[in-house]
């Protein structure tokens, strides 16, 4: 299986989605697609350590998120002109349309290499260099501040030479009511793809010399449409800036930094989602579909232990 290739992609608390091979180009038809699993099978991606799911990481609202990545693979690598090469297609496929996407899951990513754009699978969430296993690492680095991102140790030589887009079709921001916190789906109304300015980094597994690639999201501060939610966004780059974003070439701070803006208040819309959201470990189109008026918000059915992360991008 493929999937077993991806050395290192770690499964955390944040895993637990359905990974059997689904038919292809067939299983990416929205309007009739997978419906929930509930406490699906976990991947078997060379898993992380448990103990890399304490509560002082996965309980900082912070630290874990969800977003969705429902495109078809073939559609997204002719929009960003990239190539799909066959394992990562594989991988894709394997994968399908996925709809509660969680730190430390493998995640395509857009790089640019000298023959021109290509996806690979990556790791959501930087190990650094300096780390001596993927669990000390965690779920910390899914995400790296905009204003702080050319200075910080762990993310500024990524933001010189290692810069990718990371292609995903929506996020999920949260609003408390009462006790209950219910789960909202960011996305375009036209629920078209969107470029989030990512970074990777390669790391060495000092126990077996083997490389893993991972990435994180870029953020910066909400606009006025995500701003009811949250008060911070994913970097969204318009198509116009992806050629600069990506050139591993471009080293001018400055203009790089100049690309790490909200994205405009009326590109996004906010869409009631399920509260199967809150638990990872739920998969399937279903988890787009928000209670109805005066339905119980679990829907009788599990949801996340207590205090669960509740936000992606911080």
């Amino acid at each position: 299986m493929v999937l077993d290739a991806l050395v290192g992609a770690g499964v955390s608390c944040c895993d637990g989605f359905e990974t059997a091979t689904r038919g292809l180009q067939a299983v990416y038809d929205r309007a009739s697609g997978p419906e929930v699993h509930l406490a699906a099978p976990r991947l078997t991606i060379v898993p992380m350590p448990r103990a890399a799911c304490t509560a002082s990481v996965c309980d900082d609202p912070a630290m874990c998120g969800r977003m969705t990545m429902r495109t078809n693979p073939s559609e997204l690598a002719q929009i960003f002109d990239a190539e799909l090469r066959d394992n990562e297609a594989e991988t894709l496929y394997e994968l399908g349309p996925r709809y509660n996407v969680a730190p430390t899951q493998p995640i395509p990513v857009i790089v640019q290499r000298d023959d021109g754009r290509a996806f690979e699978m990556h790791r959501w969430g930087i190990v650094p260099s300096w780390s001596e296993s993927m669990a000390s690492a965690g779920a910390r680095y899914i995400n790296a501040r905009g204003e702080t991102v050319a200075t910080s140790p762990v993310f500024r030589n990524s933001f010189l030479r290692r810069r990718c887009v990371i292609p995903a079709d929506g996020f999920y921001e949260w609003r408390r009511d009462g006790k209950r916190k219910l789960p909202f789906l960011i996305h375009t109304p036209a629920d078209a793809p969107l470029a989030f300015a990512g970074l990777w980094a390669p790391w060495k597994n000092p126990a077996d010399g083997q490389w893993l690639l991972s990435a994180a999201v870029v953020t910066t501060q909400a606009n006025a449409t995500v701003s009811e939610l949250h008060n911070r966004m994913p970097v969204i780059l318009h198509e116009e800036a992806w050629h600069l974003w990506l050139d591993p070439d471009l080293r001018e701070v400055g203009l790089l930094a100049s690309l790490l803006v909200p994205a405009p208040d009326e590109l996004l819309e906010l869409r009631p989602a399920s509260p199967l959201v809150n638990n990872a470990a739920n998969e399937g189109a279903a988890l787009l579909r928000a209670p109805a008026d005066g339905a119980p918000a679990d829907d009788d059915r599990p949801r996340a232990p207590a205090g669960h992360a509740l936000t992606l991008f911080d």
